[in-house]
């Protein structure tokens, strides 16, 4: 699932952040970046799945 998330932050932008974080302003902001051009969104949306996983196993280290 970790890759599939990846993988549509990359190729298809806001479709990976909303399965990462739901409807809220991180999806927001991605869409907006996403409109001004496909890597700004891209590079937004690599960057958001992946600090959501280094804190989600951030987490898990501590319980």
């Amino acid at each position: 699932m970790k890759l599939l998330r990846i993988l549509l932050a990359v190729l298809i932008p806001p479709v990976g952040v909303f399965m990462t974080y739901g409807f809220g302003p991180t999806l927001l902001i991605n869409i907006g970046l996403t409109l001004l051009g496909w890597l700004p969104g891209s590079i937004h949306g690599l960057w958001a799945v992946v600090k959501h996983e280094e804190k989600l196993s951030r987490q898990e280290e501590v319980y």
